[in-house]
């Protein structure tokens, strides 16, 4: 086959024998009876099929791949349509191209039809063994395409397909100027080596990699960024000529070498926010050389409970809309228990003051160069902390950072709160009914992650307090408390960080909770089960 680097300047390589075409539309062009099959993408990156004269350079019919489809007749027969009608638009609603092809033998058949497959829809599930039924229609699905929902995914590459997100990315300098610090100190890893580039956006990471003297870089992308970044490297000649943009999922395209080393930035929201870490992930078992290199090569969540009054009430406060039993003569507060839950069940993500935290956070590990594609579809994280403070605990802090491994200097890059602030921020788990702790005392507990065809995770989160004080060491379970939230339904706060709350600011709290009328809710059972008011619960922690 030609290589699906663009469409090739010579006649390509016969890949079939001699086969018979004939048309089975009045509304289509004449075609030979005698030709062979081609393979090929234009220079748009558009997969063609393609149907040549023995002795021609100039094909006699050339299809595009997106828009035909193939029913298989009998086991020398197939019948090829083309949706795609020349003529005018009445003629275009009107008709669609058919085409009878006809193979010499069973196997030449058979091998159209995989090589068919392979490049309009990636063909990693391509059936090679036994034949088809008549009738049956030639259809495959990628890896990617079997576990993502179709209208995630198409939202999802229309948002990367937009400048406008690709700049609020690459304004981000801490992101920016650490992947440029760890891929140009790095030097030594770059430097005549093959790069390919997973998810590229603009190219910008593949510029950097021909910066770092690669030899050739490939970057592949799915979106329509992907003309942006060509013109972006096309506009960088001296780099660009060592650069070739892929259109096309990374569970789908061929690359003609290995890699010696992967780049990318597959991080979303928690780390694992739109699943792309298991594509950087595919990409390695199917492009990286045994010995080669991950820039990224591993990333760490951590998590520590959190206290922060000021984002409680503020979520709770969104539900007492629901409150209102006569809203234009209707009576809302039928909805008003859904409506509080709904609010709590969105992760917050925004940057908070590192003092809200309750204790010191504990870490869990995914390593890329090692971990399978699988141990990210479901990830259960054992908690378990100690508090350095007695307060009212809200909820889960979570953050993270990745590991750039480069050979003469390793780089973190972090979003940890406290630290510059990145794109992707911090994300907080809020509980709707908090848990009371004293200082010493343990909270345990679990932090469960189950992916979705949605390209995120649903996110299972409960904290207890144990037993502390005398009897403490007989265990048992003081308070609980559980949620469920959506990682693809995020509050996005991003506001700065709240000022850090001191004891002898808890009254004003009190009397802010009191004014929002929250009192009322907690004693008809309406609101959260709360039992005492935060100045309440300090003052008996108070030694003073």
């Amino acid at each position: 086959m030609e290589a699906p680097l663009g469409q090739q300047s010579q006649r390509p390589s016969q890949e079939f024998p001699s086969i018979a075409l004939s048309h089975l539309s009045s509304s289509a062009p004449s075609a030979a009876p005698s030709v062979f099959p081609s393979f090929a993408y234009d220079q748009t990156d558009r997969p063609r099929l393609r149907f040549y004269q023995p002795s021609s350079f100039v094909p006699d019919l050339d299809l595009d791949l997106r828009k035909i489809q193939i029913f298989v007749l009998g086991p020398l027969e197939l019948l090829c349509v083309d949706e795609e009608a020349d003529g005018d638009e009445e003629e275009k609603e009107s008709f669609s191209r058919a085409y009878k092809i006809d193979f010499k033998t069973k196997d030449e058949s058979k091998a159209f039809i995989l090589a068919f497959e392979k490049w309009k829809l990636g063909g990693v599930d391509a059936k090679t063994d036994g034949p088809l039924e008549n009738g049956t229609m030639v259809v495959s699905k990628s890896k990617f395409d079997k576990k993502i929902d179709s209208t995630s995914s198409k939202m999802y590459f229309h948002y990367y397909g937009q400048l406008v997100h690709q700049q609020n990315m690459l304004q981000d300098y801490v992101r920016t100027g650490t992947y440029y610090a760890a891929i140009i100190e790095n030097r030594v890893d770059f430097n005549g080596r093959i790069v390919v580039d997973v998810g590229a956006g603009s190219g910008i990471l593949s510029l950097f990699a021909a910066q770092a003297g690669a030899k050739h870089v490939y970057a592949v992308e799915a979106s329509e960024m992907v003309e942006y970044a060509r013109r972006l490297i096309a506009g960088n000649p001296s780099l660009g000529q060592r650069i070739t943009v892929i259109k096309g999922k990374i569970e789908e395209v061929e690359l003609p070498e290995k890699a010696d080393i992967l780049i990318s930035e597959p991080m979303g929201t928690l780390l694992v926010n739109e699943r792309m870490l298991e594509t950087y992930v595919i990409a390695r078992d199917r492009f990286l050389a045994s010995d080669g290199k991950m820039f990224p090569s591993l990333g760490r969540i951590h998590m520590a409970p959190f206290s922060d009054e000021y984002l409680f009430v503020e979520i709770a406060n969104k539900a007492l809309f629901w409150q209102q039993h006569n809203y234009y003569g209707v009576d809302l507060t039928p909805l008003y228990g859904s409506a509080f839950q709904g609010y709590f069940s969105q992760p917050v993500v925004d940057a908070f003051d590192p003092r809200l935290l309750v204790s010191p956070p504990i870490i869990h590990t995914l390593n890329f160069s090692s971990m399978k594609e699988e141990e990210l579809y479901e990830i259960d994280i054992p908690l378990s902390f100690i508090s350095s403070v007695g307060t009212r605990v809200h909820g889960l802090a979570c953050w993270f950072d990745v590991l750039f491994d480069g050979s003469s200097v390793q780089r973190w890059l972090t979003t940890a709160p406290g630290a510059p602030t990145t794109h992707w921020y911090q994300l907080r788990c809020v509980l709707a009914q908090p848990i009371y702790v004293m200082a010493g005392q343990e909270i345990t507990g679990r932090f469960h992650l189950v992916s979705h065809s949605a390209q995120s995770y649903t996110i299972y989160l409960t904290l207890s307090a144990k037993m502390w004080g005398p009897g403490a060491e007989q265990g048992g379970i003081l308070q609980t408390s559980s949620c469920k939230l959506d990682l693809k339904e995020p509050y996005y706060r991003l506001s700065q960080p709240q000022p850090f709350v001191l004891q002898q600011d808890m009254q004003s709290q009190q009397q802010l909770m009191q004014s929002q009328d929250i009192s009322p809710q907690i004693q008809d059972g309406t609101g959260p089960n709360i039992a005492v008011t935060p100045s309440q619960i300090l003052d008996s922690l108070d030694p003073l």
